[in-house]
């Protein structure tokens, strides 16, 4: 498979930011032609996994984080979201459903969320040098109508 265009940018971990990510990946998805639903689920596996960032990574401080997005000849998109954190100590227990660091206001259900939304997955963490998540996501060709 071929990459066929990217983009990447940096911004604080600021929670506004949350929805400029969103935003500009949607709009950078967009040249695959995906159904609203696929736009949707892409936008909130990005808002789960820059909060993430933002929460648990840089708690009590500001910090960096990346994003990166890729489009493949196969129509599909790759989307990367890393911070220079505190890290993951146990990344399958933070996987796991329900467990948070975030305090009782979060869900603990980032990493699930982002699993169901989008048909691959990684996370890779070092503790006191950050976390990596990288998200892959196939959208469907649509026919033109004649």
């Amino acid at each position: 498979m071929t990459e066929i265009n990217n983009m990447k940018m940096e911004f604080l971990s600021r929670s506004a930011n949350e929805g400029f990510a969103r935003t500009s990946v949607a709009c950078f998805a967009a040249q695959l032609d995906p159904t609203l639903e696929e736009l949707g689920d892409i936008k909130t596996a990005v808002s789960e996994a820059v909060t993430n960032c933002i929460v648990h990574a840089y708690p009590d401080t500001l910090g960096k984080i990346m994003l990166r997005a890729r489009i493949f000849d196969d129509n599909s998109i790759e989307i990367t979201v890393r911070d220079w954190g505190c890290g993951i100590e146990d990344i399958d227990r933070a996987r796991s459903p329900l467990f948070t660091t975030g305090g009782d206001d979060r869900s603990g259900m980032g990493f699930t969320i982002m699993e169901s939304f989008m048909d691959r997955l990684r996370v890779r963490s070092r503790l006191d040098h950050g976390t990596t998540v990288t998200m892959r996501r196939r959208i469907s060709v649509r026919t033109s109508m004649k």
